[in-house]
């Protein structure tokens, strides 16, 4: 590959990634927040490296030139085609920022298993309607055999995702490292207008009954009594409640 290619392939890349990391919030589509930094030192890499390349292929151009005049074989740094396709994602990360996760891909994974809560469950706060995430109302249902969710009003935040058959999911995904570890929370809601997909909401309502509450059979589902759409909150990635 012509060192000219490389040189734009590095700096592309290198600007791309301060760009996305240091200037916008897009980076949080990838990864968590605590890893911003490597972004920005993984760009600040690929521009130095760049920046020595250039350096390198100008100083390295009177021996080409020299080369050329003894006409010594044939030229074989022709760059090959398919090597400009690299330019396709560089280019992306400066012009155009892939969409973040959402209901195409919460409609194509299972929901996440939740974890067992050995310790076992502290009594509800008296709050009404009673914030708690997607986990929490999910443990709530399934694993806390006082039943203390029972007829207790709730409030969730996530967004909407179609579900199979007709209806919707209140949805949160959720990444460990990056987009690749990408997991999938999902509440079935009930009742009240059906919010367009990917739609940030908060709903209010009631555990529906199905199932054995308290056991591993009660269906984790909501009968909404309210809806009420939210902007996509920073910490979209994570089941916590949203921030402010």
């Amino acid at each position: 590959m012509k060192r000219f290619v490389r040189v734009a392939l590095l700096l592309l890349s290198g600007l791309g990634l301060l760009q996305t990391a240091l200037f916008t919030d897009e980076y949080l589509r990838f990864v968590k927040p605590g890893m911003r930094w490597l972004l920005v030192v993984s760009g600040v890499v690929l521009v130095g490296l760049g920046v020595l390349e250039a350096l390198a292929a100008r100083r390295g151009d009177g021996q080409g030139a020299r080369g050329e005049d003894h006409g010594h074989g044939h030229d074989h740094s022709r760059v090959p085609r398919v090597a400009w396709l690299l330019f396709l994602p560089v280019l992306s990360l400066l012009f155009y920022a892939p969409p973040a996760l959402g209901s195409y891909t919460a409609a194509r994974e299972p929901a996440k298993v939740v974890a067992v809560e050995d310790d076992g469950f502290d009594p509800l706060p008296a709050t009404s309607p009673l914030p708690i995430t997607l986990t929490g109302f999910t443990q709530r249902v399934q694993q806390d055999r006082s039943r203390a969710i029972k007829g207790r009003a709730v409030q969730l935040t996530g967004f909407a995702s179609p579900a199979e058959g007709g209806g919707w999911y209140l949805t949160r995904i959720l990444i460990s490292c990056c987009a690749a570890d990408a997991t999938t929370l999902k509440v079935r809601v009930y009742g009240g207008t059906t919010p367009k997909a990917d739609t940030w909401v908060t709903v209010t309502g009631t555990w529906h009954p199905g199932g054995g509450l308290g056991t591993s059979s009660a269906a984790v589902a909501l009968d909404a009594h309210a809806l009420k759409k939210v902007r996509k909150p920073s910490n979209a990635y994570m089941d916590a409640l949203p921030l402010g």
